[in-house]
């Protein structure tokens, strides 16, 4: 199983809102891109986006669906990935003193992925858990910072 944590050096409400905004999932998301609604409201539970996942000239239709929604502590989405399948991505935000600790845990849940799911996978999992908590502490500080120094 792959987790992996940062510490975010904003609010919990503050990452939340970031989290909360279907537009902005393909801003710390990596490989996606122009995420949209697709059904119902962003981050209720059923409700979905689709967005472009890209890699190098190639590129997909992606969706993901909000399994779980505990405002503003837990986010668990089911991510499709076409033909590979699904995982399960569950976001957990804390208060960790003044700032925020965020815990990201994915797994495959279904389809091909899942089956030959082993630790190499676990290794390429982190690789991008790194990459996406870094790209949301970026969104999460920066636009926070705006919002703060504009009040």
């Amino acid at each position: 199983m792959a987790v992996r944590h940062r510490l975010v050096k904003r609010s919990v409400e503050d990452v939340w809102a970031v989290l909360a905004d279907s537009t902005r999932y393909g801003d710390w998301v990596v490989g996606t891109s122009d995420s949209r609604p697709e059904e119902g409201v962003w981050p209720q539970v059923g409700a979905s986006i689709t967005y472009t996942v890209r890699l190098g000239r190639w590129s997909a239709a992606g969706s993901t669906v909000v399994r779980r929604c505990e405002a503003p502590h837990v986010l668990e989405l089911e991510a499709a990935s076409g033909w590979l399948g699904t995982a399960r991505i569950a976001v957990e935000v804390r208060q960790w003193g003044e700032h925020a600790l965020v815990t990201i845990d994915e797994h495959p849940l279904r389809g091909p992925a899942g089956k030959l799911h082993n630790t190499a996978m676990d290794a390429l999992i982190q690789l991008r858990h790194r990459g996406m908590l870094a790209r949301l502490a970026d969104v999460v500080e920066k636009t926070s910072k705006r919002v703060h120094q504009a009040a």
